[in-house]
């Protein structure tokens, strides 16, 4: 599978686009700087002079919240004195004046020295309508990603590898990635280094339905390890038919084998034959397996019916 990225998704160029967020300009460069910047990026532009004190009031509010929005937004800063003609142009007649430029024209703008958190919502609504920039690199992780997927989907588990540690380079507590590292180990028969490297996943991570259905999986895993195969339980089912326990661990067997609706089976007849037995864990474990197969999986779809048809007949 050809994987490629943007050559600015690295630490260093990542550093370099960060302090270029805020510039100071003029009325020979106000084109590049603002009108053919805002073509890929919001780009607000503050219009001051030294003699202002509200100026120095807003400059380092509103450059604190440039920075913090990690590269959603630029800031050009036009000192007046210096550039009249542009400011005229711009009908700027008090300041500080802000005006927020998005593909090449205004779009908005505030005057004086609004406090910090109206300065953010007003980023904020900037931001919301404009178009998404390709070479933003939050941008550039969710097409990594996307790719990353589409790679794991087909099995190509190196390519999928590749992309995910690309992505960690430049943001190492990537959740996402590391999942994907962790279930590319779980596909690939290697339990501990799963549990290891999803052992690195914060703890917002540790909510997203991925992490949770790798989990259950790895969890499953280490059940139907103490079991042995599938083979001699089968005869172990055959010989005490009624022994739920023996189908029980038959089910977890199958499960681990990639038997997904023949696990499924064994516990809903479990279900069937005795709806209390171990404290309803027929279904229990039937949910656990729905949850590390995951909601996309045909097998989690299909045995969803089955059981929905033993429940409500």
């Amino acid at each position: 599978m050809e994987f490629s990225m943007q050559a600015n998704l690295t630490p260093e160029n990542g550093q370099t686009q960060a302090n270029d967020l805020i510039k100071d300009s003029d009325t020979a460069n106000f084109a590049k700087d603002v009108m053919e910047a805002s073509q890929t990026v919001p780009v607000l532009v503050d219009f001051w002079a030294p003699w202002c004190g509200p100026c120095k009031q807003l400059g380092p509010m509103i450059e604190k919240v440039v920075r913090e929005a990690n590269g959603k937004v630029k800031l050009v800063k036009i000192d007046i004195d210096q550039n009249q003609a542009i400011a005229g142009q711009m009908g700027i007649q008090s300041i500080p004046a802000v005006i927020a430029f998005v593909g090449g024209r205004p779009i908005d703008g505030f005057m004086g020295a609004i406090p910090e958190s109206e300065i953010k919502a007003f980023i904020e609504k900037v931001t919301a309508n404009a178009p998404a920039n390709p070479n933003d690199p939050a941008a550039q992780i969710e097409a990594a990603l996307e790719q990353a997927k589409a790679a794991m989907d087909a099995g190509d588990f190196g390519s999928a590898s590749q992309i995910y540690a690309q992505i960690l380079q430049f943001d190492p507590q990537n959740d996402a990635s590391i999942i994907g590292i962790a279930t590319i180990h779980h596909k690939m028969g290697n339990e501990q280094n799963a549990r290891d490297t999803l052992a690195k996943v914060s703890e917002e991570g540790q909510q997203s339905a991925e992490f949770k259905s790798l989990d259950s999986a790895l969890k499953l895993g280490e059940e139907a390890a103490a079991l042995g195969g599938s083979a001699k339980l089968e005869a172990d089912v055959a010989n005490d038919p009624e022994n739920h326990q023996l189908r029980y661990d038959l089910a977890l067997a199958y499960n681990a084998e990639g038997e997904k609706l023949k696990a499924a089976e064994h516990l809903l007849h479990i279900m069937k034959a005795d709806r209390e037995w171990n404290e309803d864990g027929a279904r229990t474990k039937l949910l656990e397996l729905f949850e590390a197969w995951g909601p996309a999986d045909p097998a989690t779809a299909k045995a969803r019916r089955m059981l929905s048809g033993l429940l409500f007949r």
